[in-house]
């Protein structure tokens, strides 16, 4: 850890076998785990907690105060989950009262000049693509992936192994297991090919195919189309995954496609 051209508070909390680059700053009440690398001219603020085997590109700012003028000061933290890369100038905020802690999960992905804002809770093996903005108190499940340029509204769920086209405006929540595109965001179908490269049988494909089939392409509202799914579908994970992601939503879920282009908004 002897890095020269490094600052390092004699407080962090760091690993023996970590690697600082130079010209990076590391604060006090700082945690980096076991093999992880940071680049040069990164800065690693109060309260970040960084796991095993990270990578960290040169710009990158972790732990930062968050942008929200509610803040007070609280005591917060930015945990990184394992084998998380983080590339060059993206910033990942510190929580604010409401959730006390901004998270990233184990094997992410996020690339160039991604920001993560307070409170995200962003789940494991994600891929968020060059300069996608995540707005405050956002939760992305497990598997997603964001496209390049998008912005997500703040409070918006994204949904285990989603995946959004690029420069898409996320404003209401994305369900688990389906791809996302066109303005404003629509339903396109359910994320096959991801699935299948995730383990999923073609008969549990089929089943989610058949519930997005009731839910977006049966001209029911969603209120009924979920009475309809548990009426026809035999419970599972699954079923009961976007059951309750719907009907847990507060913003609304995007609408399924419609013929006339608008995105089944009329």
């Amino acid at each position: 850890m002897n890095q020269p051209l490094a600052y390092i508070h004699p407080e962090a909390k760091i690993a023996q076998n970590v690697v600082v680059e130079p010209f990076t700053t590391i604060d006090k009440d700082v945690e980096i785990g076991e093999g992880t690398w940071i680049g040069p001219n990164v800065t690693i603020m109060a309260g970040a907690r960084i796991g095993k085997n990270c990578k960290i590109f040169p710009g990158a700012v972790i732990a930062a105060q968050p942008q929200d003028l509610k803040f007070a000061g609280e005591k917060t933290t930015v945990h990184i989950g394992d084998n998380t890369v983080i590339r060059e100038c993206v910033t990942v905020n510190r929580g604010t009262v409401d959730k006390l802690k901004t998270v990233v999960g184990n094997n992410c992905l996020l690339m160039a000049y991604v920001h993560i804002a307070h409170d995200c809770v962003i789940g494991n093996n994600c891929i968020l693509a060059n300069t996608v903005q995540v707005a405050g108190h956002v939760e992305i499940g497990d598997f997603a992936i964001v496209g390049g340029s998008s912005a997500v509204h703040q409070f918006v769920r994204i949904g285990p192994h989603a995946m959004i086209s690029g420069g898409s405006l996320i404003r209401k929540d994305v369900p688990p297991f389906v791809k996302a595109g066109r303005e404003p965001l629509t339903y396109s179908g359910i994320n096959s090919i991801g699935l299948r490269r995730r383990g999923f049988s073609d008969q549990k494909i089929a089943e989610i195919q058949q519930l997005y089939r009731l839910l977006f392409l049966s001209g029911l509202n969603n209120a009924a189309a979920l009475d309809q799914i548990e009426l026809e579908l035999s419970p599972s994970p699954e079923r009961d995954e976007v059951v309750n992601f719907i009907r847990n939503s507060g913003r609304g879920v995007i609408k399924g496609y419609s013929r006339n282009g608008n995105g089944g908004a009329e």
